[in-house]
């Protein structure tokens, strides 16, 4: 199927797979795909591995500011990179997922990210996942989604990943997290997580992968009158 060279925006709650559906479709399709979730976790890397977030959660965010820019980060082949270091691993850890909605709430960061994100998608046939690129990165986005699935669902398959990693978690505070981070994304003063009105919603409680993808392409073939 030929899509047009258009950009693709995912959004969608923690956990409902975003990054993986965007994935194939980007190796399905030749699409470049771009992790903004992956730019905020990498900000939330560098502020735990500089002190500039405390043991008690407490962010110094006048030293986060002061640092943006030695915060180094880019998308390889490989994973996403923080300076010449891949932390691809580093970024999906527990504690850097229990810091980084307060991080990814504060105002210079989400500039900071959006203007890599920016640079990457001028050039089109870019498809990217996060929590406000089709109501604030790219509002005009010619394909918008909204994925969401129950918060049991998701929850599990946040525990089933970390239990792959060789990671020992507990259900309930895989649950716990998942759960506060939906209030503060959700309720956040910039760039809340919110469906675009003009979004198409998946909901994958109860979908195979391949689902998805047949999904995505009778959207595009029903928008873009594709008959192949």
């Amino acid at each position: 199927m030929n899509i047009p060279d258009i950009i693709v925006a995912v959004d969608g709650y923690s956990s409902t797979g975003k990054s993986t559906f965007a994935k194939l479709v980007a190796d399905k399709y030749s699409f470049l795909y771009l992790d903004s979730g992956a730019l905020y976790r990498g900000v939330t890397l560098y502020a735990l591995e500089h002190g500039i977030i405390a043991e008690d959660g407490a962010i110094d965010e006048a030293g986060l500011k002061a640092s943006m820019d030695s915060i180094e980060l880019d998308f390889r082949t490989d994973g996403t990179y923080l300076g010449d270091r891949c932390v691809e691993k580093d970024i999906r850890t527990l504690e850097v997922s229990s810091h980084v909605s307060p991080i990814s709430a504060i105002p210079f960061v989400r500039a900071f990210v959006d203007d890599k994100l920016h640079a990457f998608g001028k050039k089109k046939r870019v498809i990217m996942d996060g929590r406000d690129i089709g109501t604030t990165v790219f509002p005009d986005a010619e394909v918008k989604i909204f994925m969401t699935a129950s918060a049991e669902v998701r929850a599990q398959r946040r525990f089933d990943e970390m239990k792959m990693k060789g990671e020992d978690p507990v259900f309930e505070d895989v649950m716990k997290n998942l759960l506060e981070r939906d209030y503060i994304d959700s309720h956040r003063e910039v760039s809340p997580l919110t469906r675009a009105a003009d979004a198409y919603v998946m909901d994958n409680s109860d979908m195979t992968l391949h689902e998805e993808t047949v999904w995505f392409q009778g959207l595009c073939q029903g928008k873009f009158g594709i008959l192949e």
